[in-house]
């Protein structure tokens, strides 16, 4: 099993770093191979509908996300992680998701089909339905590719770089998701 941990924030050291983190070691924990991929080191470019993907050839962004494709195709689960921006994902994570078109090709579907992903969220405000909108985008992305969403972990009041290290309870978490998901 490998467990895909993909980081949608731009803070490296930050929030949703340690949480995706925690989760991959707890994966490992239970004998999976992870890999860790910060998105804010990548350069992965918004998808423009060509449907290049569709007709069977590459996509012609010549970025990150083409080295990316065959890592999701290959990982039994996924680890998502993002804060909360503007009552979103962060841009980050929406152009990675955006181009998950590349899936819903037909010759790609059956690549993502059945796959399970766990959401690690953390935001400033204290009102968990601040997540709402988060949870359902990914809810219904992944829903659409007939993959699983296995659980969401919304972490709320955190405002400084790193602060859930101080918060056990939620590493505990963060570490079960990523043994549930190997």
């Amino acid at each position: 099993m490998n467990v895909l941990g993909v980081v949608g924030s731009p803070r490296r050291g930050g929030n949703t770093h340690l949480l995706v983190s925690k989760a991959l070691e707890g994966a490992r924990e239970k004998g999976a191979s992870t890999e860790l991929v910060l998105l804010g080191d990548l350069d992965i470019r918004e998808c423009d509908g060509c449907h290049a993907c569709w007709k069977g050839r590459p996509c012609p962004k010549a970025d990150a996300m083409n080295a990316l494709y065959p890592k999701i195709a290959a990982a039994g689960a996924l680890v998502l992680g993002t804060p909360v921006y503007w009552y979103g994902p962060t841009a980050l994570m929406k152009a990675f998701i955006d181009r998950f078109v590349y899936f819903n090709a037909p010759p790609h579907r059956a690549e993502v089909r059945g796959k399970r992903a766990a959401l690690l969220i953390p935001f400033e405000d204290g009102d968990r339905a601040t997540a709402k909108p988060v949870v359902d985008f990914f809810r219904r992305s992944l829903r659409y590719l007939e993959m699983e969403v296995a659980g969401a972990l919304l972490i709320p009041g955190v405002t400084r770089r790193g602060e859930v290290a101080r918060k056990p309870d939620v590493l505990r978490k963060a570490l079960r998701i990523g043994r549930s998901l190997a």
